[in-house]
């Protein structure tokens, strides 16, 4: 007996969408890495729990697929970008990815509404909301960098956005504090 409660193209889907959370983990960390490397390390800290936190969301995806009886399948996941040019691009970037998975999660919510797969579009209510927060998150950054004077700021306008966002409250678990049970 087919236990799949899943429609083949939602499935599809949804498998996508855990691949494009598991890349926009990948292009944070790389952000995070670049951020890292110039000596912000309070921006590299905030990318490197925001990839953490992208990785928590394909988990999510992973679970309900699974959940409802499909199979997730994993593909390969394409490099970051290159390094960006400043620190306006590396939150431009942040923005852009956010911005380009809400029309994601939009399409989801739009076929299972279209498919009556109350399920699914219940489920994506979450990511809904979340990606409101996201967007907002990354708006602000591209704001406070802005306020302290965007590529031709001082660096003690820097140092102070840096250490703003090193001491920003961290509410995305550490990788290495991962279980099977709590991923």
């Amino acid at each position: 007996m087919n236990t799949n409660r899943l429609s083949p193209t939602i499935e599809k889907a949804l498998s996508d969408q855990m691949n494009k959370e598991i890349h926009a983990s990948h292009v944070f960390l790389s952000y995070g890495i670049w951020a890292d490397d110039k000596g912000y390390q309070g921006i590299a800290n905030f990318l490197y729990r925001h990839a953490q936190e992208e990785r928590n969301h394909s988990i999510k995806f992973m679970e309900y697929v699974l959940n409802r009886g499909g199979k997730p399948k994993v593909d390969a996941i394409p490099a970051p970008p290159a390094d960006p040019e400043s620190l306006t691009a590396c939150f431009d970037g942040v923005f852009k990815h956010e911005v380009d998975n809400t029309t994601a999660i939009y399409r989801i919510v739009d076929m299972a509404l279209e498919e009556k797969d109350w399920a699914t579009w219940n489920f994506m209510q979450w990511f809904v909301q979340e990606q409101i927060e996201e967007e907002t998150l990354a708006s602000n950054l591209i704001d406070k960098l802005k306020i302290a004077g965007g590529d031709r700021a001082t660096d003690e306008s820097l140092f102070t956005l840096d250490k703003t966002l090193q001491e920003a409250p961290n509410d995305v678990p550490l990788a290495q504090d991962a279980t099977g049970d709590n991923p």
